[in-house]
């Protein structure tokens, strides 16, 4: 719920060490350097609207709203859309490009060229020969969440697919 950062949280010693591990392999360091206390602060809003269970009612049922609609276009996404996110099968999405020419990246890649869309690769190039899917993840803020913003998404999807015509790999 913060444009940076965050925390974990566990009282299981063992699963702190794996997780501590786990972040020394993909972040670095946990000594090295902190959030600003405006992340810190967008955090702790985050925490608390996060409690808000009519705010996580509007959340759900705004990525629902999106992620059902795309889906209903062809678009191929992991169902059901959930609360935070709407992951998109981009291997699926643009067949045309081998896993070793990065689809994740390049659905991300025409998402933020076409239409100024931050979303993630998670798949090939995040996790290497470990991949087990390829996808574009897709963060969707409830708050912005608007039926003209749904329908640009929609437009953006059919042409950044469009059969697989424009997209092409990062090989």
């Amino acid at each position: 719920m913060a444009n940076i950062g965050g925390f974990l949280c566990t009282n299981d010693d063992i699963l702190a060490r794996q997780e501590k591990d786990l972040l020394i392999l993909t972040e670095g360091y946990p000594t090295y350097g902190g959030l600003a206390g405006r992340d810190l602060e967008a955090i702790a809003v985050g925490l608390q609207e996060s409690l808000d269970e009519d705010y996580l009612r509007y959340r759900i049922a705004s990525t629902a709203y999106l992620g059902n609609h795309i889906a209903e276009q062809g678009v191929p996404i992991v169902q059901p859309p959930g609360g935070h996110a709407i992951y998109l099968d981009a291997k699926a999405f643009l067949s045309h490009i081998p896993v070793d020419q990065f689809p994740g990246v390049a659905l991300a890649t025409e998402l933020y060229l076409e239409g100024g869309i931050r979303s993630v690769e998670i798949g090939s190039l995040m996790f290497a020969a470990a991949a087990k899917w390829n996808w574009c993840g897709l963060r969707y803020r409830g708050e912005s969440t608007r039926r003209a913003i749904s329908i640009m998404l929609l437009k953006l999807f059919w042409e950044c697919g469009s059969g697989g015509r424009r997209s092409r790999g990062c090989g």
